[in-house]
């Protein structure tokens, strides 16, 4: 799977993006770089049976273990104190990348009920893309019985474009289902 990604890249997505925005140099043509995945579990994350299950469900979904965040420092107004476990992050690159985009393009993304397509206007200033699922069940490997509450998460694709066009042009032809 993760060979059909390169393929798709080199074969129809560098000649489309070479014509459109006419680049001189084929280092200029963007991108995947890479793909941040990031949970933020606030207060929760001082209950160890839910930071443990939050790192389970994402090693199982990225093949990947997760860092465990920790707060920089302390925060009296929100009952924060400095090094407080709060959240988890995966960095995805190369063939676990291609593989991880791959299941969210052809199996967790039409899992979605009444998906009508990501939202074309997520770019930063760029051309990354960052977007928020709220059910970890619609990944295959998180079974019904092992999940006690719903937590969702984000995901930023980190593209090397320039800006928000050259980033929606490249998530496109990948393949990445967005919303007229």
């Amino acid at each position: 799977m993760v060979q059909k990604f390169k393929d798709l890249y080199s074969t129809e997505v560098i000649p489309y993006l070479k014509e459109n925005f006419q680049y001189e140099n084929l280092h200029q043509i963007p991108k995947i770089e890479k793909i941040q995945i990031n949970r933020g579990l606030g207060v929760a994350a001082q209950n160890k049976k839910v930071l443990e299950k939050s790192v389970k469900e994402f090693r199982s979904i990225t093949g990947q273990q997760p860092l465990v965040t920790t707060a920089k420092k302390s925060i009296a107004g929100f009952k924060l104190r400095e090094e407080v476990e709060l959240g988890i992050t995966v960095t995805l690159r190369r063939n676990k990348m291609y593989s991880f985009l791959d299941r969210l393009i052809n199996l967790a993304l039409p899992r979605i009920r009444d998906f009508q397509g990501l939202d074309p206007n997520k770019f930063d200033k760029f051309g990354n893309y960052t977007f928020g699922l709220t059910d970890q069940l619609i990944f295959p490997e998180i079974e019904y019985e092992q999940v006690d509450q719903q937590l969702g998460f984000n995901i930023t694709i980190v593209t090397s474009a320039n800006n928000p066009k050259e980033g929606l042009a490249l998530l496109t032809k990948m393949g990445l289902p967005f919303r007229k």
